[in-house]
């Protein structure tokens, strides 16, 4: 199996998903001349031409919008973000006007569209640049969310997302678009809502999804020197949540700790933890624990930036609490 960046497995996919369907197309800011901001769509005007990748001035709100009415005609746009940080701009267009069509116009207007781009905390690009917007737009009925934390999880869940008759929120960790790992050639799809069990063990379960399961990794590979073995959950999609998956897991190392990069207020993880007491209160040895970002507006400083993110070592730390080892 070939070994892709996070980049080109995404690439990867929107080519396949181009040639397979004629109606797939993408449109943002400097996705065709320039190749993209992060070089996600190298090589695509070449390929397929302007008609099908198309660059647009910098207007959230109404490129969001023109998406949205191809969508309503039979085309499958995939609206790039350069950032979700700049998405803010057309978020009326995506909760009001994408995540609703369907239902206020009484089934008549699917919705099949991909709103996509980086997501998260970068390295110093400060309190306006450097945010996790999921638990945002996991509020909002009518939208799928999916936040890939590998290159083949990166394909296969973006080519379901296009095939997806809902709009779909894709968010891309900005840190993750060099990081590599072995992807599958060829249709390889992965089902929206499906969780993956990253790693087995039965001392803990971490829950995390997107940039976070690569420092969920990281703590279950430090926790085994140690003699602890943990299950790492990667949501993989957080609209829906993969329940059983979660469940299943708790009711087996009956103790949990969910990892996130957002804040902790109304985060993803609360969502978790609230599904955990629902489904597996009489299976939990320990309260469940939440590793997140402070509940400050992201620094720019260096080491008040490091000392804001969540990592490993507050994971780990979590994870001892739960056990009662520290």
């Amino acid at each position: 199996m070939p070994v892709l960046t996070y980049r080109d497995a995404l690439r990867e996919a929107l080519r396949e998903e181009l040639i397979r369907d004629d109606r797939v197309f993408l449109m943002g800011e400097e996705v065709a001349q320039y190749n993209g901001a992060y070089k996600v769509s190298k090589g695509l005007l070449d390929e397929f031409g302007p008609m099908r990748i198309v660059d647009t001035p910098i207007t959230e709100l109404g490129f969001a919008g023109v998406g949205i009415g191809s969508a309503m005609v039979g085309l499958r746009p995939i609206i790039e973000f350069m950032t979700w940080n700049f998405a803010l701009l057309a978020i009326d267009q995506v909760v009001n006007a994408a995540a609703k069509m369907l239902y206020m116009s009484g089934g008549q207007f699917p919705m099949p569209m991909v709103f996509r781009g980086p997501n998260g905390s970068a390295l110093q690009l400060s309190a306006q640049h450097s945010q996790a917007w999921e638990s945002w737009l996991a509020h909002i009925p009518g939208l799928k969310v999916v936040t890939p934390g590998t290159p083949a999880d990166a394909k296969g869940l973006l080519k379901s997302a296009i095939r997806d008759d809902n709009p779909v929120v894709f968010l891309e960790g900005e840190m993750l678009y060099n990081t590599k790992g072995e992807v599958p050639q060829g249709d390889y799809t992965i089902p929206l809502g499906k969780a993956d069990l990253k790693r087995e063990g039965d001392a803990c379960t971490i829950v995390a999804h997107g940039k976070m399961v690569l420092v969920a990794l990281q703590v279950a590979d430090a926790l085994a020197k140690e003699g602890i073995a943990v299950d790492v959950v990667d949501l993989r999609t957080v609209r829906p949540i993969d329940i059983e998956a979660i469940a299943t897991s708790v009711r087996k190392t009956n103790r949990a700790v969910v990892l996130e990069e957002g804040w902790e207020i109304c985060g993803v993880g609360a969502q978790v933890v609230d599904f955990i007491q629902r489904e597996c209160f009489d299976d939990l040895d320990s309260p469940v624990l939440r590793v997140h970002q402070e509940d400050v507006p992201m620094p720019y400083a260096k080491n008040l930036e490091r000392a804001a993110k969540p990592d490993a070592p507050k994971a780990i730390a979590a994870v001892k609490k739960v056990m009662y080892l520290a």
